[in-house]
């Protein structure tokens, strides 16, 4: 038994062959997990529960199948699926976290999380993020005709493509004096997440406490191959990596 963790897939209706990865991932090595996290941005967007397409449906008869047979599938969402709720979650069977989760991963905890409440020199995302993650303000989006929402959210996500173009990739990636600071609250030394696109495991000491050496997992995001991190009680390996 092992726990699998993915994020960062983009789910869309233009990259079949990575929702083909999902679905095989679905079939073959998730109903062998113990469970089974998905760290957030499962789809490239997310308008509300109410949107329905051919890919959405097929995701969650496949979710929903998983969870039937008795794996457990939590859900944190990202930047781009925030609005994933509660009758997304009924329907599929998955369990949704907050931003933030600590679970015991064979007798080590660990804090799981997106990635991008991370990115703190991304001062203009962050105060985007902010806004949307207001209550108020996404109860007013829900209540706007679907097809408004589903255009309001192509134009942030075309701003958002623009965005990356000119900015600094150091403010996309990680803080670690923030990074040091989270672990530190939540009293871990491990932590997994995704956003940053950028797969791969980074060992750290903490500056202010150096007797300490954090561990941090980052997953990839998905495109030709898909990036999937197997925890079981002998260590962590990524997929090609098995």
């Amino acid at each position: 038994m092992a726990y699998y963790f993915i994020a960062d897939l983009h789910l869309n209706e233009n990259d079949p062959e990575i929702t083909a990865l999902f679905l095989q991932f679905l079939r073959e090595d998730a109903p062998l997990a113990e469970a089974v996290y998905i760290l957030g941005d499962l789809f490239d967007f997310w308008v509300g529960d109410d949107e329905q397409s051919e890919l959405i449906s097929r995701v969650k008869h496949v979710l929903k199948t998983l969870t039937a047979s008795g794996v457990k599938a939590y859900f944190i969402c990202g930047n781009r699926d925030f609005l994933i709720g509660k009758r997304f979650a009924k329907e599929t069977g998955i369990e949704l976290l907050p931003d933030y989760q600590v679970i015991d991963l064979y007798g080590k905890k660990t804090l799981i999380c997106h990635g991008d409440t991370l990115c703190i020199d991304d001062v203009k995302y962050q105060q985007f993020r902010r806004k949307v993650h207001q209550k108020w303000r996404q109860k007013l989006f829900l209540c706007l005709p679907l097809s408004l929402r589903l255009h309001i959210a192509r134009k942030i996500r075309a701003k958002s493509q623009q965005d990356k173009r000119t900015k600094s990739l150091n403010i996309m990636d990680v803080n670690p004096h923030f990074v040091a600071e989270t672990m530190d609250k939540f009293a871990v030394q491990r932590l997994i997440h995704g956003h940053i696109h950028k797969q791969g495991v980074h060992y750290e000491k903490n500056l202010q406490k150096s007797d300490r050496l954090y561990e941090r997992i980052v997953l990839g995001d998905w495109g030709k191959t898909a990036s999937i991190l197997r925890v079981d009680e002998t260590g962590f390996a990524f997929n090609e990596e098995r």
